[in-house]
Parts: C-alpha cells; sequence; structure tokens
C-alpha cells in the first residue's frame, strides 16, 4: 500500500482502554474510534494498535471505506485490557475522531487524530485538586524511531512549577502522564504545560476528569500557535450550560490578549470584550459565569494577542447539576482555514444520541455555507442540504434534532462549503444523549481541507 505521508496517515491517540492502577481511580476506561475517507474513492487501510511499550497489541486490521464515507470501530480490535494508541494509515485521505468512556456511561468525551505533530506541544489547560477536578493526558511519538520526551508544567493561578523527568516513547506508542498522583504539583495546581520531544514529532491528548461532578472533557495539544484564535460556540445561562475559556501564550515575551465576543444567538447579552495581559508560557481563565453574564448568551469569540506573540486556546461546555456534563473543545487558528470542513460522525435519535454543527466564519466578508450530509449508515432517511449565511466573526447552530429530524435515525458524516472557494469556515460537533445517566455529552472540532 503507498502512503502518502502524513498528510494522509491519520496518528490517532484513542486514549486509555484499560487503565493502570495509578490512573484508575475506580475508573474503567474504553474508546471507540470513527474514520471518514475524504476522497472520491474507495480508502484502503490500515489500523495498527501500539502497547505502550512500542509493541503491537494485535496484527494490523485492513479495512476499506467507501467513498465520502465513514465507519465506527466500537467495541475495537485489540485484546482485552489493551493500553495504548492507534496509528490508521490509507492510500485515500482519511480523518478520525476517538470517543473515550469512563465507568459508561459516567463519563465520556471525544478528540481528533493527527496528521502530524511537532517536537514541542502546548497544553492550555492543566488541573490538579481544582474543585474537583484533575487532568491526564497521553503523548504519543508520531516519528520513526524512540524519542525522549519532557514535560514542563507552568502554574497560572495556582500551584508549583514543575519539570518532569524524561520519558522514552517508542514510534507509534503512547505514555500516560497522571496529574492525580503527582505530588510535586502540590495540592491543588491549575496551570498549562508544554511538552517537549529531543528529536521525534509527536502529539498528545488531554483528559479533564471531574471527581465530584462526574465528567470528562478532552482536548488535543497544540503542535503551534497563532495571534489570533476563533471560538466557534460560547455560552452563557443557555438552559444551564456555560463555557469556559483557557488561553495559554506559547510565546518568547508576554502578551496582552482580547476576547471579542461575536453576536448574540440566542438573547440580547452583549457582552464587552474581555483582557488579560499573560506571561510567556502562561495561562489565564475566563468563565462567562456570574459578572456581566447575566443573561442567556449563544454565540462565538475571536481572541487576538498583541506583540506578535503566539497563543492557543480551549473551550471548556459544561453544565452542572444532578448530572453534570462537560465536554471541551480546541479553538483554531484562522490562518489554516479553508472553505470546505468535514465532520466524521453525525446523529439523530440514535439510541437517544443527536449532534450539534456550530460552524463559525472566520474571514473578513460575509459567507453562503452548504452543508452537505454523507450516506445514512443505520436508516434509510437522507437528510436534505441546508445553505446558511454566516457575517464575518459570527457562527450558526446547526442540531440534528427536531423539525425535519423528529423520528428519523441517523448516523453519518457531514461535509460543509463555503461559496466560491473564498469563504473561511472552521466547525466543532457536540454530541449529546438526551436525558442521560452519566456525562453523555462529547465535542469534537472539525477537519478542515
Amino acid at each position: 500500500m503507498k502512503k502518502f505521508a502524513l498528510a494522509v496517515v491519520a496518528a490517532l491517540l484513542v486514549a486509555v482502554f484499560l487503565a493502570p492502577a495509578t490512573l484508575a481511580q475506580s475508573i474503567t476506561w474504553t474508546s471507540g474510534f470513527q474514520v471518514q475517507n475524504l476522497s472520491n474513492s474507495t480508502a484502503n487501510i490500515v489500523v495498527s494498535y501500539y502497547n505502550q511499550n512500542g509493541t503491537k497489541n494485535i496484527s494490523d486490521v485492513q479495512d476499506q471505506i467507501p467513498a465520502m464515507a465513514s465507519k465506527t470501530y466500537f467495541p475495537i480490535a485489540a485484546n482485552a485490557g489493551f493500553n495504548g494508541s492507534v496509528v490508521v494509515s490509507s492510500d485515500q485521505p482519511v480523518v478520525a475522531i476517538a470517543n473515550t468512556l469512563g465507568n459508561s456511561p459516567q463519563y465520556a468525551a471525544s478528540t481528533e487524530s493527527f496528521s502530524e505533530g511537532s517536537t514541542s506541544i502546548k497544553l492550555p489547560l492543566i488541573m490538579k485538586g481544582n474543585g474537583g477536578f484533575y487532568t491526564w493526558f497521553n503523548v504519543q511519538n508520531a516519528g520513526a524511531s524512540n524519542t525522549s520526551v519532557t514535560v514542563q508544567f507552568v502554574p497560572g493561578s495556582s500551584g508549583n512549577a514543575y519539570t518532569a523527568p524524561a520519558v522514552t516513547v517508542a514510534p507509534g506508542a503512547a505514555a500516560t502522564f497522571d496529574q492525580h498522583t503527582l505530588a510535586a504539583l502540590g495540592t491543588k495546581f491549575v496551570g498549562s504545560a508544554v511538552v517537549t520531544s529531543n528529536s521525534q514529532p509527536i502529539v498528545a491528548t488531554v483528559m479533564q476528569v471531574g471527581e465530584i461532578q462526574k465528567s470528562l472533557l478532552g482536548y488535543n495539544g497544540f503542535t503551534g500557535g497563532s495571534t489570533t484564535v476563533n471560538l466557534p460556540l460560547v455560552m452563557a445561562n443557555n438552559s444551564g450550560f456555560f463555557t469556559g475559556i483557557q488561553v495559554q501564550n506559547v510565546g518568547s515575551s508576554a502578551t496582552t490578549i482580547t476576547i471579542d465576543y461575536g453576536s448574540n444567538t440566542g438573547g440580547t447579552l452583549n457582552p464587552a470584550n474581555d483582557t488579560a495581559t499573560i506571561p510567556a508560557n502562561g495561562s489565564a481563565t475566563f468563565i462567562q459565569s456570574g459578572g456581566k453574564w447575566t443573561s442567556r448568551y449563544v454565540g462565538s469569540a475571536t481572541v487576538t494577542s498583541t506583540g506578535g506573540q503566539p497563543i492557543v486556546a480551549i473551550v471548556n461546555q459544561l453544565k452542572p447539576g444532578g448530572v453534570t456534563l462537560g465536554t471541551a473543545y480546541n479553538g483554531f487558528d484562522p490562518t489554516k482555514a479553508t472553505s470546505k470542513v468535514s465532520a466524521p460522525l453525525i446523529m439523530a435519535n440514535n439510541g437517544g444520541w443527536f449532534t450539534g454543527a456550530q460552524i463559525q466564519n472566520v474571514g473578513s466578508a460575509s459567507a453562503t455555507v452548504t452543508v452537505d450530509y454523507g450516506t445514512n449508515l443505520s436508516g434509510s432517511y437522507a437528510p436534505p442540504n441546508e445553505v446558511r449565511t454566516i457575517a464575518p466573526g459570527d457562527s450558526v447552530t446547526l442540531i440534528q434534532n427536531g423539525g425535519a429530524w423528529a423520528g428519523k435515525k441517523y448516523v453519518g458524516s457531514l461535509t460543509a462549503t463555503g461559496g466560491g472557494g473564498s469563504d473561511q469556515i472552521v466547525l466543532i460537533v457536540n454530541q449529546l444523549k438526551a436525558g442521560p445517566a452519566g456525562d453523555q455529552f462529547m465535542t469534537y472540532d472539525g477537519f478542515n481541507y
């Protein structure tokens, strides 16, 4: 099989399937993943499962995915007790998402595959003992030989600065870093981290675990930064949901950042900008709850920095209560936006699951976007295309629940395309199960291509 380098080899970190004793905290982890073929030809793929010591858990699995279609791998083919990572190779362009479950259905999170890595990865939010939340993350070697990985923890509002001893990671394999048991961070740590490889490109995925408000929020580490970051969905007082924005300065000097909130599509509140000065490698938190957030807000945000310093950002979405719902997504570098973006998993009436897609226009002119739904893998309903016009910086929400979707099961994918090829758009997808018994709320970023 011909491999078109990293452009079509999705290095997919599927997190931990069965956590080691130091990570468990009475949580048993499982995972599944969804692969989408972005081409007009059948994709021949190979799925490789790597143990953390670099050996393969099973023989490589070969499969095919029809043109512009997607396929779900759950349960996965690995042996029981597998704790590792996955690499998907293809002769056609593919992308993937991983869904991570803990004590299903109590915890759930979704993250995206990687097409390339870097020798320096930025993690905007790392926690220990933060109101019952802590983090753990996996670092995967996306290179061809062993590499030495070092993690520098940078406190924000609390905790100790700390650089962990180097860990050797084999090609394709992943290593786990658990902040729950890391005494060097102090009793409470809220900050960021920088993960460095001495030779090979690496990738990383972070899980935020709520032990009191039982929830799981996953996001991917950043391989670089930009002076502008776009956030398609920000909320306050939205049927109990609110968001929190975490911004990390990944530059070499302090910078002042500004958060400009987009048009409110769910109410009348027009929130003022937020600003903060952040030191190099430091981070700042902005929570859309209390204070000026007096009424309902559903919109977007654009974060900019001064002095040419690159920044990254994530958004946490949370609904506290008897059953806490929590999820996270990565902010977007607008210079990497395109006129076409794909979503590997879209659902309606799928055992109670449905999705909501949030599309943001990150260009400077109004964008007309056409949404095309892929083949239905679980029913006969063929959703019609949708067309939306979006002002610069603003976003629109497409919910696959009620209305034309009422009573119709759909499991498939989505492609959103801007008009004329000049529009610049980004996309996130929320996955939600109505009336959940646990944190059945997950988010992933769409893939620009």
